[in-house]
């Protein structure tokens, strides 16, 4: 992924939302099921946010720097 690129950063943030958001379906339906593996649940909540973190710094690539 070219970071200068806002072509790629787009793109690269498509991705991750949609990785988000299946994950966040995921642990919504996991959540239901008594018999799941906190360990698994845990993982894939930080997992989660991790993709947060990462979608909010290509948003902030994605902004012009206005004192430019």
């Amino acid at each position: 992924m070219d970071s200068k690129d806002p072509a790629s950063l787009v793109r690269r943030l498509v991705e991750l939302r949609t990785e988000h958001r299946d994950l966040d379906l995921l642990i919504a339906r996991l959540a239901a099921d008594q018999a799941i593996d906190q360990v698994s649940m845990v993982r894939m909540k930080k997992r989660k946010l991790r993709l947060k973190d990462e979608i909010a710094w290509l948003e902030n690539r994605l902004i012009p720097d206005l004192d430019a």
